[in-house]
């Protein structure tokens, strides 16, 4: 009988080497053919499968290098930045576009103003001192709430007479002309302190400077007055800019 090393490790009765595993249980019986040939069929099928996958070309095995994998790993990476930028980008754009083609709430039509249309007035009194007949200055808001008459060029007494009848007690009424008060104390006994009229307050104050009526953008005196209603917190409630009667602004005493 032939040793161990004379058949390659192998024993003269088919074993396995003592070295060696045995061969999986689950493979089953695997019987070697003495011809060959017999494989024939599992060879030809084993080369049907080899010859489904081309071999690879010098470019294919050149990327398939750790070093190009590295790279192509790297560029995709620097890409991606640029392709977000670009893409956010447009985004933006088409959105824009959108919002500039959607229809908006529809605007008010612009009034253009013209030389005959009416100066915006003051919707509140200004803070000016004018002159009572004695000289002394009085501050305008002294006294609110108020109607104030400019009188100017006016004979306006039925007017001034009929407005402190119709006012409350807690309004007063203020005459306001353009004279200097050493004019008004010659022809006007003087009211920047007198008591007031039936229980009312009752002034009569000087504007040499026209600042109140310059103010309230009224025209130059006429034969009539201009009246202004204010409130107690120096609210101009309303402006007559020409009156001869109290009827023209009587129902709006209330909001006094």
């Amino acid at each position: 009988m032939a040793g161990a090393s004379d058949n390659g490790g192998w024993s003269s009765d088919g074993g396995s080497p003592d070295d060696l595993p045995d061969l999986p249980e689950e493979w089953g019986v695997i019987v070697i053919p003495d011809d060959l040939s017999e494989l024939s069929d599992e060879v030809d099928a084993i080369r049907a499968e080899l010859r489904l996958s081309d071999p690879p070309t010098r470019w294919q095995r050149f990327l398939r290098r750790p070093a190009m994998r590295r790279v192509r790993r790297v560029a995709t990476t620097a890409l991606r930045a640029p392709v977000l930028i670009i893409s956010l980008a447009v985004l933006v754009t088409v959105a824009s576009l959108f919002a500039s083609a959607w229809p908006g709430p529809p605007r008010q039509p612009v009034v253009q103003r013209t030389a005959t249309s009416s100066p915006e007035r003051a919707t509140t009194l200004p803070a000016l001192e004018l002159l009572a007949s004695d000289g002394q200055t009085v501050p305008l808001r002294g006294r609110l709430p108020a109607v104030i008459l400019l009188v100017d060029g006016c004979d306006c007494t039925g007017l001034i007479s009929d407005t402190i009848d119709a006012v409350g007690p807690e309004i007063a009424v203020i005459t306001v002309t353009a004279a200097t008060a050493s004019a008004s104390a010659a022809g006007t006994p003087p009211t920047g302190a007198t008591p007031p009229a039936n229980g009312k307050t009752v002034r009569m104050l000087n504007d040499p400077a026209g600042s109140l009526r310059d103010h309230l953008r009224l025209t130059a005196p006429d034969t009539t007055a201009a009246a202004v209603l204010v409130d107690r917190r120096t609210n101009i409630i309303r402006v007559v800019p020409r009156t001869l009667s109290i009827e023209d602004f009587r129902s709006d005493l209330a909001r006094l």
